[in-house]
């Protein structure tokens, strides 16, 4: 007869809360992780600098290669913007709460 896998939690000899440490610690800081994407949006900024210089300094990049870290780049930063207003929204949501 087959068991269906999650009938076995029922079974299990350990509780769930145990193992909820873990993922916790895998989270990490929010700064850090705001520093992460920070960072890579940068790193996608300069990527496209660097490809516009060579294509038009140097002319030794290619356009499609240029359009795509240009696109790359501007998504990117569309998104933190995106993702700033949004902290912003809910920081303003916050403040304005009466204690």
């Amino acid at each position: 007869m087959n068991t269906i896998k999650g009938a076995d939690l029922l079974n299990a000899k350990t509780p769930l809360a145990e193992t909820r440490p873990a993922q916790e610690n895998a989270k990490g800081d929010f700064g850090a992780h705001l520093n992460k994407a920070l960072g890579e949006v940068n790193e996608l900024q300069q990527k496209a600098d660097q490809a516009i210089q060579q294509l038009v300094g140097e002319g030794k990049g290619d356009l499609q290669d240029t359009m795509v870290a240009l696109e790359k780049a501007d998504v990117s930063f569309r998104l933190m913007m995106q993702i700033r207003n949004k902290v912003l929204e809910a920081y303003q949501e916050i403040m304005r709460m009466q204690v």
